[in-house]
């Protein structure tokens, strides 16, 4: 069963589209089941001054991106890649064993973007 916080994260996400250049952006799938996180962010002096996400993939994958990129805002680029599964889980107040790959998912985003 999913938390409240998942699923308002999932019902109401914020930050959601994509940026315009100059942001910076980055695309990771899950090879196994084939979700879709897009993460873009526009960064003034390595901190995240505004993010927004797309995804494809099931109600876990959605809520993590939506829950990534509004933690992000206000964040540097240093801590968005430190950022781990734990992490993602905890702002998501837990997820079941079976949706666990949402929260790799979000981090392999927020590394490839702080990679940029």
């Amino acid at each position: 069963m999913y938390s409240p916080t998942l699923l308002r994260y999932f019902r109401e996400p914020k930050c959601v589209g994509v940026l315009p250049s100059p942001a910076i952006q980055v695309e990771v799938m899950n090879p196994i089941c084939g979700d879709i996180l897009r993460l873009s962010a526009r960064v003034v002096n390595d901190a995240i001054q505004e993010a927004a996400f797309q995804a494809k993939g099931c109600t876990a994958s959605i809520a993590a991106g939506a829950a990534l990129a509004e933690w992000a805002v206000g964040h540097t680029l240093p801590q968005l890649a430190a950022l781990t599964a734990v992490d993602i889980e905890n702002l998501l107040d837990g997820l079941p064993n079976e949706s666990k790959h949402a929260a790799a998912l979000a981090v392999d985003a927020a590394r490839a973007l702080a990679r940029l």
